[in-house]
């Protein structure tokens, strides 16, 4: 039983961030469209889909206060729950209060802040020229490429090094790698579990096996952690990139994990411990590399499919000279267009999840108070249908870069929505929204900066590009993108 509680809480947290888009995508088939309500009868709570981009803005703007936590149970299979669902918290998951900010400002101010962007570049370059030469040893003279798992090999490690250093080793890389695409498999298979305690009695050798998947994480992990926890780690970063584990290693939580606001700055506080550890490091593994490859494969997949967007990019990107830095890109408004226009309509988390705690916040949201149950109501925000919006935008479906321009119908549009109006949120918003949209969309926009200067990409022979969507942990391509990809001639 001891091992069972303990495999339990080391539940990777790639179940409660990147899974909150699959259990969305589960409930969306029960839920009814535009706002209406399906009430569950099977345990689960009633669900409200807003696609309603005025809604959205009145929950997560004017009444953010009401609509800061998620769900507790995110995922059909209640994999922690009651006390032992404190021990593998991460961002996602923890309530709002006193140690949901020390985590995020931790993250924020220190890894996602935009003036730590810069920091990055000797990482993200290399992965850049990775990709690159990766690229050119596979196309030769012009070759069709599926571009998923080449593009998912170069933005994992970056990921990995960020989050554990510079020094972390090719071969823990790839077992990271390898690890998190195996457990998302397993989550897949997970469903058979999920009815009742006889499905798990049927399905007992696969359920053993899954928890059992749990404890690899921590195997992994863990050796890192203490080697990292042992070092002298504040010595080498020389005012460059801290990694991520450096500094939840010296964060201080709340030892009360109650939201006691009356207690002040008078709380005793804690290192955290090692289960929540391993569950902000998968947390950071898991969601980080999905969100860069889906967006950048939607992003090509526009350019292969408007051969003039990808050439306006080109012209921005030639007339850089020497490497793509963050300063660089950061000056080349067209690629910024681009990118937002792609997020817009493919933004990489299809749905965000809010608790509807009570009557009054389900008035918030459209939903006849009376049908609200003592254990509340989820919200899931459409956001692919709210950056759509017809009220919103012209002709809305199509890819239209320029929108973002000076100008433009989207001037002054963002990652983040401002106070007044939301237009598209492709990283959510309010105070759960995503934190690590900015650095994710430099990403993109420098690896794809990379691809338009050494490369020339098309349709494949004979056939188009599918664009139909597929909303599972990310919101993917349903048929990956295939490509005609050819290496440019030398410039100069």
């Amino acid at each position: 039983m001891e091992l069972l509680v303990l495999l339990v809480s080391l539940l990777p947290p790639l179940v409660l961030c990147i899974t909150v888009v699959a259990a969305a995508a589960a409930f969306q088939r029960r839920a009814c469209v535009a706002s209406a309500v399906h009430v569950q009868h099977d345990g689960q709570q009633p669900i409200i889909e807003i696609r309603d981009p005025t809604i959205a803005r009145r929950a997560l703007m004017d009444h953010a206060e009401a609509f800061s936590n998620r769900p507790l149970n995110i995922f059909p299979v209640a994999l922690v729950s009651g006390p032992l669902r404190r021990h593998s918290d991460n961002l996602t998951s923890v309530p709002y209060g006193p140690r949901w900010r020390a985590l995020r400002c931790t993250l924020n101010a220190a890894v996602l802040h935009p003036s730590r962007l810069g920091h990055m570049d000797p990482l993200r370059l290399e992965a850049m020229d990775t990709l690159v030469a990766d690229l050119r040893a596979r196309c030769g003279g012009g070759s069709e490429l599926v571009v998923r798992d080449i593009l998912n090999a170069a933005v994992f490690p970056l990921v990995a090094r960020t989050c554990f250093g510079s020094g972390v080793d090719d071969g823990h890389v790839l077992a990271m790698r390898d690890l998190l695409r195996a457990f998302v498999l397993a989550v897949d298979g997970a469903k058979d579990f999920a009815g009742s305690k006889m499905a798990k009695l049927l399905h007992w050798r696969r359920w053993r096996r899954f928890l059992a998947f749990r404890g690899r994480q921590a195997e992994l992990f863990l050796p890192l952690i203490n080697a990292r926890r042992n070092s002298d780690r504040h010595l080498g970063h020389g005012g460059g990139l801290t990694p991520y584990l450096d500094l939840l290693l010296d964060v201080r939580v709340p030892v009360d994990d109650d939201d006691d606001h009356t207690a002040g700055g008078n709380k005793a506080l804690r290192p955290l411990t090692d289960d929540e550890l391993v569950s902000l490091l998968s947390e950071f593994l898991g969601a980080g590399p999905g969100t860069v490859v889906s967006s950048m494969e939607w992003t090509l997949a526009h350019l292969v499919l408007q051969p003039d967007v990808q050439n306006n990019i080109r012209r921005e990107v030639d007339a850089v000279e020497g490497a793509l830095s963050e300063a660089h890109v950061r000056q080349m408004p067209y690629m910024r267009a681009v990118v937002l226009e792609s997020l817009r309509l493919h933004p990489p988390i299809p749905f965000a999840l809010r608790d509807v705690a009570d009557q009054g916040n389900a008035a918030v949201v459209g939903y006849a108070a009376a049908n609200v149950p003592t254990e509340g109501a989820r919200a899931h925000f459409n956001l692919g249908e709210i950056g759509r919006d017809k009220n919103a935008w012209t002709d809305p479906d199509a890819f239209r870069p320029e929108r973002f321009l000076a100008g433009g119908e989207g001037e002054g549009v963002g990652l983040v929505p401002g106070p007044k109006e939301i237009k598209m949120m492709p990283f959510g918003a309010g105070r759960r929204a995503c934190p690590g949209g900015g650095l994710a969309t430099m990403h993109v926009k420098s690896f794809v900066a990379a691809l338009v200067r050494e490369f020339e990409w098309a349709p494949p022979s004979g056939a188009d590009v599918d664009l139909a969507e597929l909303d599972g942990f990310f919101k993917v391509m349903k048929n990956p993108l295939r490509a005609h990809v050819t290496l440019r001639p030398q410039r100069g």
